[in-house]
């Protein structure tokens, strides 16, 4: 049984793991490393402190199913959405633009790093281990040796990669230079927007009184996007306490990119202050960095994937490959799992 290991746990790592062990079950054994505490990548979702009923997703804030990918991809709206991890995003949100006609929208009432959850657990018998940050990859006659922060290196006969590109150009070892010139032209041409993302937790029976839900501000020059965001899950409750998160602007993420976060939060909540005048003051604060938020540059064409050896099998994937949304990390993971396939 080949050993495979995908780096990231995000929504391609974990999609191509649950692909992996349903398409191919006793075929693989499959390992899942990632650097974070915790799964789900850009679609993150965190706790209060002192109320872990009281979550805000810090990542993305909803699903957008234009009609083609809803119609391609309609067996993973389908099982979400019968699993209540999805739901139709009732409340409208101002400042909200429609590229085109029939897009639904969707959130999700556990906060969205439970989709990222469920495709874990539907790879049952994949270890997925956490802080685990790849540092150095080695091919070692017909296989990988992956080298990370902590402990021993370990082996496997495939490698997956579905970090942010820029992560992938990082890696010591061997990786860089298997690449073709052609493909590293490419991905170093891929590039990622940057901001920040503040999550405010309030206590049970603080108010929070405006008119909306969500709400985008267009010249703002540091607040891009403002969710209540237990409001916008349809989750409002008298016993769990409201959750807030606040969105920078792209030029203030770069702007502010290396800056301590204790001083960017303070930045962020003056500027909120002027937006949402008398806000409570909250129990706690999470400020999360987004250095690799959107990409806002693919690999050409946007393959789903690129691979790098064939023998040993070393494949990309992800956003980077296609587009930043779920469909494009759906679309990745399914390329993935095609040159998995035919590597049998």
């Amino acid at each position: 049984m080949s050993r495979v290991l995908i780096v990231g746990a995000g929504l391609t790592g974990s999609i191509c793991a649950c692909l992996l062990r349903r398409e191919l079950p006793n075929t693989f054994n499959i390992v899942v490393w990632d650097k974070s505490r915790g799964a789900g990548g850009r679609m993150s979702t965190s706790r209060s402190p002192s109320n872990p009923k009281c979550t805000v997703d810090l990542g993305a804030q909803y699903i957008s199913a234009t009609p083609y990918y809803a119609r391609i991809h309609s067996s993973f709206y389908e099982e979400l959405l019968a699993q209540d991890l999805l739901k139709p995003l009732v409340e409208p949100v101002e400042g909200m633009t429609y590229k085109e006609d029939g897009i639904l929208n969707y959130v999700t009432p556990n906060g969205v790093s439970s989709i990222i959850k469920h495709y874990l657990n539907k790879s049952a018998g994949a270890e997925v281990l956490h802080n685990r940050q790849v540092t150095h990859i080695y091919r070692k006659d017909a296989d990988w040796e992956v080298c990370h922060k902590e402990g021993a290196p370990e082996r496997f006969d495939i490698v997956v990669l579905t970090m942010p590109v820029p992560q992938i150009l990082q890696l010591q070892g061997d990786v860089v230079s298997l690449m073709g010139e052609n493909q590293l032209k490419e991905l170093r041409a891929v590039s990622y927007s940057s901001r920040y993302a503040l999550g405010l937790f309030y206590k049970a029976g603080e108010r929070i009184d405006v008119p909306w839900v969500a709400k985008y501000f267009s010249n703002n020059p540091c607040i891009r996007f403002i969710a209540i965001d237990d409001k916008k899950r349809n989750l409002a409750s008298n016993d769990t306490g409201h959750s807030v998160v606040v969105h920078t602007s792209v030029p203030f993420g770069v702007k502010h990119l290396e800056k301590e976060k204790d001083e960017v939060q303070n930045t962020i909540l003056e500027e909120l202050e002027k937006v949402m005048p008398g806000l409570p003051q909250p129990d706690s604060i999470k400020c999360q960095k987004w250095r690799y938020s959107q990409v806002t540059r693919s690999v050409v064409d946007c393959p789903g994937q690129m691979t790098l050896l064939s023998q040993p099998l070393l494949v990309c994937g992800g956003d980077g490959f296609t587009h930043s949304n779920f469909d494009g990390c759906v679309e990745s993971a399914l390329k993935v799992f095609e040159v998995l396939k035919s590597s049998l």
